[in-house]
């Protein structure tokens, strides 16, 4: 059997009225249907499908790129809930089954949640579960700190947000270093600021150190020509103001000034910086 879930490149190996059979060279066949048929093919052609379980519980390829795959997160809007689940939209003909013990709190429809996909052991079904953090594991990482990562976020917690580092560690980015809006399901850059005792990982938007400060300190130079060579921030500017304009935390605005200064390229004044 070929892995429901994930992508394969698979061989066109013969049509037959409900479309074409398709095989991995391991004996292993799967049918794309009629619908999903390329416009132009020969036997023997490779095509890349997408592989899960039809309503008859029977594996069928698709063509259709769905927003997630095995062991993958994303968000998805709830299409039908009933006694027994949620229905979610992931585009393919037949929807994603979200159990109810799988649920933080009941489903409502019209409404997306942040999921995880995986294959139930019992009924080797696709199922999702809006219970992602039991779904990450930071006991062994192959991450250091300094690392550009991956992050996906979760939800709001009292430190500050929660996310989701490469799809399988979890991260917070507290909350003195969020300065844009975070929305569950939001996927964004980042970096692995540090890596706590029980290897909890603190995230961070923009990268430490003096890494960034030559390209905030060229960004900051470009805002200046922009505005007449002036800028209305300086050290003691707020916060939200530096990110409102700028796209950068105060420190690295104070690294990236600091370093323009003692090149002798700005000037501080009392209300901001100039260009000399």
């Amino acid at each position: 059997m070929l892995q429901i879930g994930k992508y394969h490149t698979l061989e066109i190996l013969r049509h037959v009225s409900p479309g074409l059979f398709l095989g991995d060279g391991d004996g292993n066949e799967v049918l794309l249907p009629n619908k999903y048929m390329p416009a132009h093919y020969e036997i023997g052609d490779k095509i890349t499908v997408f592989v899960y379980l039809d309503f008859d519980e029977r594996e069928v390829a698709t063509t259709i790129k769905p927003p997630i795959t095995l062991n993958g997160f994303a968000m998805l809007k709830v299409k039908d809930t009933n006694s027994v689940g949620a229905f979610l939209d992931w585009g393919l003909e037949k929807d994603l089954f979200v159990p109810f013990k799988e649920q933080m709190s009941k489903m409502r429809v019209g409404a997306y949640y942040l999921v995880h996909l995986y294959e139930d052991v019992e009924t080797g079904r696709l199922v999702a579960s809006q219970k992602v953090r039991k779904f990450l594991d930071n006991r062994d990482l192959d991450i250091e700190e300094g690392a550009e990562v991956d992050i996906i976020v979760a939800n709001d917690s009292e430190l500050g947000v929660n996310v989701i580092v490469n799809q399988k560690y979890a991260g917070l980015i507290y909350h003195d270093e969020v300065f844009q809006e975070l929305r569950s399901g939001d996927q964004l850059k980042g970096y692995l600021k540090k890596i706590r005792e029980n290897n909890k990982l603190d995230i961070s938007l923009q990268a430490s150190g003096y890494q960034h400060v030559e390209p905030n300190a060229n960004k900051i130079l470009e805002e200046m020509r922009k505005h007449n060579g002036y800028l209305a921030l300086h050290d003691g500017s707020d916060p939200q103001d530096i990110y409102e304009q700028l796209g950068m935390s105060k420190k690295t605005f104070k690294k990236a000034i600091g370093l323009l200064y003692k090149q002798k390229l700005i000037v501080m004044e009392e209300a901001g910086i100039r260009l000399v």
